[in-house]
């Protein structure tokens, strides 16, 4: 009996040391990444519908109109398809009212403040155009359901809001370069927005 036992421990001693390392021995997991995004060349194209206003904005991107039920006339999407991404955009006309403009003002800004319970930080800030017109640029930092929102005005007849939104679950940090790409989307937009007269 004590000879079967020696005969057994010696044969898995015999086995297990000359048994062959596996590739997988030793193994260290990659550490976490993120899916690769292959970005388009930026091009734009003239906007050719029908509204008060108009701006270059991305070959990539499809002009919808805003479908739901309270949209307004000249409310429209400019939907990137490649990104799940839309940039919603708001018009309103002012007809000279001060009190007005004053109020859709105040809407933007309280719209952007609504994501302080998820925003790391909202960052704003006001640029001018080569046409020398200004607009409020406002960044959301976090888990926010719009990481840009905008608006512009010519302060008597027009004024133009917009936000950029994702159809999709992912992070922040996943879609920093598609956020940063379209922004300057935006900014060019803005640059070359123009009201109709």
């Amino acid at each position: 009996m004590i000879r079967v036992f020696f005969f057994v421990l010696m044969m898995s001693w015999l086995v297990f040391s000359c048994r062959k390392k596996s590739d997988n021995e030793g193994f260290v997991p990659k550490p976490k990444g993120y899916n690769r995004i292959d970005l388009p060349v930026a091009s734009y194209q003239k906007m050719t519908e029908q509204h008060p206003f108009y701006f270059e904005y991305s070959k990539n991107a499809i002009l919808k109109p805003d479908t739901v039920n309270w949209a307004e006339p000249h409310w429209i999407y400019v939907y990137y398809p490649a990104f799940k991404a839309m940039i919603q955009l708001t018009y309103k006309p002012l007809g000279g009212d001060k009190k007005r403009l004053e109020k859709l003002i105040n809407d933007a800004y309280k719209l952007a403040a609504k994501h302080n319970i998820k925003a790391n930080g909202i960052q704003d800030l006001i640029m001018k155009t080569p046409s020398g017109k200004t607009a409020a640029l406002m960044e959301l930092d976090g888990e926010v359901p719009t990481y840009l929102q905008f608006y512009t005005t010519d302060s008597t007849k027009h004024y133009l809001r917009g936000a950029l939104y994702f159809n999709t679950a992912l992070k922040q940090d996943s879609l920093s370069p598609i956020i940063e790409y379209l922004k300057k989307d935006v900014i060019k937009m803005i640059n070359t927005l123009e009201w109709k007269k």
